[in-house]
């Protein structure tokens, strides 16, 4: 019976530790830095560049019946997409619960004209269901590397 126990216990010892090693492969160690990494992403050299996040409100219009909310929520989330797929988005999501900042977006663009540019394609702002409220960011250049890894985790998209 002893033996059973220490033969149990080891085993899931080994396979503790190969359960973790897995998850450790999905992250590169190499903390060296790369300058054409840097470069590419735009890195300044602390490894951050400038941003632009909106923080999406409430807007003055969301008096809309089920049927025309659920249309521009699909527009909304369609032109979220798009703004990622060019690159220009680099984070989106809802907040949790049901205060009058229902989300975030960051840009990846480095001035508040640009952002409210994309900002004005959004058929949600267009329609006043939503509002925006933007504030330069500073943070890591490697946040558009995000998006490929959505992908990755991803089994259904919006």
């Amino acid at each position: 019976m002893q033996f059973g126990m220490i033969f149990i216990f080891t085993m899931l010892i080994i396979f503790g530790c190969q359960s973790q090693d897995s998850k450790q492969s999905l992250f590169q160690n190499d903390t060296t830095y790369h300058a054409e990494t840097a470069e590419k992403l735009g890195a300044d050299e602390y490894g951050m560049k400038k941003y632009v996040m909106a923080f999406l409100k409430s807007g003055p219009n969301r008096s809309q019946d089920s049927t025309e909310a659920a249309r521009l929520q699909k527009a909304h989330l369609d032109n979220i997409s798009r703004m990622a797929k060019e690159g220009k988005l680099v984070l989106a999501g809802p907040f949790m619960d049901d205060g009058d900042i229902r989300g975030i977006y960051i840009f990846n663009v480095s001035t508040l004209e640009e952002a409210q540019a994309l900002t004005e394609t959004d058929p949600a702002i267009q329609s006043g269901r939503l509002v925006m409220e933007l504030h330069p960011w500073y943070a890591s250049a490697t946040l558009p590397l995000l998006y490929n890894l959505h992908k990755q985790v991803a089994a259904k998209s919006f």
